[in-house]
């Protein structure tokens, strides 16, 4: 059995984990900055590296002490370089470059965005080939198509802002905190749709918009400051759903694929899991989704696709902009 250590500051959340080589994750422990950052209705960058310095070193003893291992059970570290903010990567990179240094282990900079895509093979996931891949997060909205596990081409990406972003900032605009995802799909199961948003580029190929989406929600509020808040949360919801569903759909007739992978913080989404299950249930199609536990920035996942850079040349250069077919 081999066994990886995996650090993930690439934004808002310390996450340190001990994963095996069959997905098991041995122990994963994450230090939360929802109370540093709830004020803002969003991620302040420089508390941000300030909490990961604070929280790091503990979250890793504390993962360590629940997998029951030491450095000396320890193949590698792997640890995020991008993309993500800059300060946050920079202190897990540290971190682990320092650990390597004194346990004598081999440290592997890591795609953020790889971590995402493998999370779908943890706790006993499996992904057939070829494959699409639809990543949904705060940060990033793309779709990729894969022959197999070690190719990558994207297909199609955001031109502005990712769905998780318009979803924080929708939150934002009807009052319901933040983090902004959970509670727009909370508010918007108890609402009715009655209003109808644009679906922005909604069978013009794999480019997503949700600029247009977001505006339009803000007009809506404006205009009908009474509105009642889960039926706007609904609707959006919907406008939402229709655009990531419609252009998974068409990627399916065109790449015919074996399986469909969706991750991200917002494959968390209730709605989106359900519409994803018809849709590939339709289409005979495998739907690869990370378990709930592991949907969201972790070190799980970032252990995870640390097995596909063993052997090669190792790269701790950050980079804020790393795109998934990099890696």
């Amino acid at each position: 059995m081999t066994l990886i250590l995996g650090i993930e500051t690439s934004c808002d959340d310390t996450s340190v984990a001990v994963v095996d080589d069959a997905g098991h994750v041995l122990a994963c422990k994450t230090a939360s900055q929802v109370e540093v950052h709830e004020g803002y209705g969003g991620i302040y960058p420089e508390f941000a590296s300030r909490a990961h310095v604070a929280a790091i070193i503990p979250t890793l003893e504390a993962t360590l002490k629940a997998a029951g291992v030491g450095p000396d059970d320890l193949a590698a570290i792997g640890v995020t370089r991008g993309p993500g903010l800059i300060g946050s990567l920079l202190v897990g990179l540290h971190t682990a470059s320092g650990l390597g240094a004194g346990w004598g282990l081999p440290v592997y900079g890591v795609n953020h965005l790889r971590g995402h895509l493998r999370s779908a093979l943890l706790e006993g996931g499996r992904v057939d080939y070829p494959a699409i891949v639809l990543l949904a997060s705060g940060g990033h909205t793309l779709i990729a198509h894969m022959k197999d596990a070690a190719s990558m081409e994207l297909v199609g990406t955001t031109r502005d802002d990712s769905v998780g972003e318009a979803y924080d900032k929708v939150a934002r605009m009807l009052g319901l905190g933040f983090p902004g995802g959970p509670a727009v799909d909370r508010a918007a199961k108890i609402g009715t749709a009655t209003t109808r948003f644009p679906r922005p580029m909604l069978g013009k190929g794999f480019e997503f918009s949700f600029s247009g989406l977001k505006s339009a929600v803000r007009r809506h509020m404006e205009q009908h400051p009474e509105a009642h808040v889960p039926d706007v949360a609904a609707a959006f919801v919907a406008a939402c759903m229709d655009v990531l569903l419609g252009k998974c759909k068409a990627a399916i007739e065109r790449y015919l694929p074996a399986s469909l992978i969706v991750v991200g913080g917002v494959s968390a989404s209730p709605q989106l899991r359900a519409g994803m299950a018809a849709l590939c249930a339709d289409k005979g199609v495998h739907l690869a989704l990370p378990p709930l536990a592991w949907s969201t920035d972790n070190g799980a996942m970032i252990a995870m696709a640390t097995f596909d850079y063993l052997g090669s040349a190792p790269s701790l250069e950050v980079d804020p902009n790393l795109r998934i077919d990099v890696l």
